[in-house]
């Protein structure tokens, strides 16, 4: 990793913390209008259907063919009261989505009704006919054909331009300005201060540590959010991905019939390894493992050709790290917390160190987040004792976890309280009798006049501006000697009261109040 590389990282913004919503957590936080727009497609229909819970799709089965509202009561007694909250949260959720609605019954009973749009096109979708999908045009067979071996290498490859974009490694050719724009508006990168170039956030090194089909649905939400800042529509572009998402892999598809919007929206896609296609106008494009596994977020696997990607980093006593992999990526990954020494053609040394790990500490990473990473990609002899048995805790030393952990908690030294600002009339009540103590000892008027400072606003404590400056004490009592006809002796003890009131804050603590009565009582009484 580039000496550049490490130095932007100490510049990095923590941002909150990453959410990675699955397709029903992204549509609740849709308008109703959006969702009414997105209804209209079958294959958004057939998606949503899918990933309902198990009781909601039997709702939504029984009530396909009604034409009429059906009281809410005879639903509920289609469920045993034994699942009696596994029949809440069906109901909530279909109310939450707006597949169902409420719907009055003659005679003041209230219904359900399924929406007529996401009815409607459900059916197309489960019975067929509508209008063809616009990318199934038939095709001649291709004569330079791509196997899916090719399609997931090919993947693997653009996405990995975006995480190295990201880790800011030096295999940076080939990202577009999109997807900069996308990592900027998700939080995931932010621009720095000084020289303006993009760095990784919090948020960002959470991002890496997620699984590609996770990573690549996130940063599509983003891309629909910024949509129509493109002129493209954001529900049309999601039906398409769902068209991509129930294609078949390794078969390629026809561009005929597609909008300019779509095919503007391809070529996107096609930047960020969702679809392969050799050229931009080449009727033909073929989705790739990226784009089929939008629709199995939860429990997709990684691609095959991800080499490397899981199993490879050992972590012994002595704070060295051994990386058994060849892929640029996870060495750059790698070295966002460690100092990297050694580099061979399969085999990364580095060391995990105090000034490394504060470093990214520093970044917004957190040593949890340190910790996990760690854990996660760990080599699989690492989950084996030195008996052979099955570590009962973490697979990492304890020794190396516990020191990441106590050098996180060195740059939490100091806890910041919400701090108590001196009530106001007390105050008041403290300078009157001060000024009382004054007079006593015959000081002019016009002494504390220019003395009295302007209060303070709230929040500010003492010690935050630093004492006052003597030398306005000793302008004040020049002025006090030519009052009084320029006694020496008493300007003196003038001085030495004006200047221990300088000194003093108008916010202080209650004893600290006290010693300031005693001081002006014992200097001016022995006057």
């Amino acid at each position: 990793m580039s000496e550049s590389s490490k130095s932007k990282s100490l510049n990095l913004n923590p941002s909150p913390t990453l959410q990675c919503k699955d397709l029903h957590e992204y549509l609740k936080s849709r308008s109703p209008q959006f969702l009414e727009t997105l209804y209209n497609y079958p294959t958004i229909c057939l998606a949503v259907y899918r990933e309902l819970p198990e009781l909601a799709r039997h709702f939504v089965i029984r009530l396909l063919f009604v034409e009429q509202p059906v009281p809410q009561a005879v639903v509920t007694s289609w469920v045993s009261q034994t699942y009696a909250k596994e029949q809440a949260k069906a109901c909530t959720t279909l109310s939450e989505l707006s597949v169902w609605q409420e719907a009055p019954i003659p005679g003041g009973m209230p219904g359900w009704m399924l929406a007529q749009s996401f009815k409607k096109n459900l059916k197309v979708s489960l019975l067929g006919g509508g209008r063809a999908w616009s990318m199934s045009s038939s095709l001649e067979p291709d004569g330079k054909a791509r196997d899916v071996s090719f399609l997931d290498a090919y993947a693997l490859e653009r996405w990995e331009c975006v995480l190295h974009y990201m880790v800011g490694s030096a295999q940076t050719e080939g990202i577009s300005a999109d997807a900069v724009r996308i990592l900027l508006h998700a939080g995931l990168m932010t621009r720095d201060a000084e020289d303006g170039s993009a760095v990784i956030t919090r948020a960002g090194f959470q991002f890496l540590l997620l699984s590609t089909p996770k990573q690549v649905w996130l940063f599509l939400q983003h891309y629909l959010h910024t949509a129509e800042r493109r002129s493209l529509s954001a529900a049309e572009c999601l039906a398409f991905l769902y068209q991509l998402s129930f294609s078949t892999l390794g078969k390629d598809y026809s561009t005929e019939g597609m909008s300019n919007n779509m095919l503007v929206f391809l070529q996107h896609l096609r930047e960020f390894g969702l679809v392969y296609q050799r050229k931009r106008k080449a009727g033909r494009f073929y989705p790739t493992r990226l784009a089929l596994n939008i629709l199995r977020v939860r429990c997709a696997a990684p691609l095959e050709a991800a080499a490397g990607a899981r199993g490879h980093l050992v972590l012994e006593t002595n704070y060295r790290v051994y990386g058994y992999t060849s892929s640029d990526l996870q060495v750059a990954l790698l070295g966002l917390f460690t100092e990297l020494i050694y580099r061979f053609p399969n085999v990364v040394v580095g060391v995990v160190s105090r000034e490394s790990v504060r470093q990214a500490l520093r970044g917004g990473i957190t040593a949890e987040q340190i910790i996990h990473y760690l854990e996660q990609h760990a080599h699989p002899q690492m989950l084996k004792s030195e008996t052979g048995g099955i570590r009962s805790a973490s697979m990492l030393p304890p020794t190396v976890v516990d020191q990441i952990r106590l050098w996180e908690s060195e740059r939490n030294r100091c806890v910041y309280t919400e701090g108590v600002v001196y009530n106001q009339f007390l105050s008041q009540v403290l300078w009157r009798v001060v000024w009382l103590l004054i007079c006593a000892g015959s000081t002019h008027k016009l002494v504390l006049d220019e003395y009295m400072p302007t209060p303070r606003p709230a929040g500010r404590l003492r010690g935050a501006a630093g004492p006052r400056p003597r030398g306005r004490g000793a302008e004040l009592a020049a002025r006090a000697r030519a009052d009084h006809g320029g006694d020496p002796r008493r300007t003196r003890r003038r001085q030495e009261v004006l200047e221990a009131l300088l000194q003093e804050q108008l916010v202080s603590p209650p004893g600290r109040s006290t010693r300031l009565l005693s001081l002006l009582a014992n200097k001016i009484v022995s006057e």
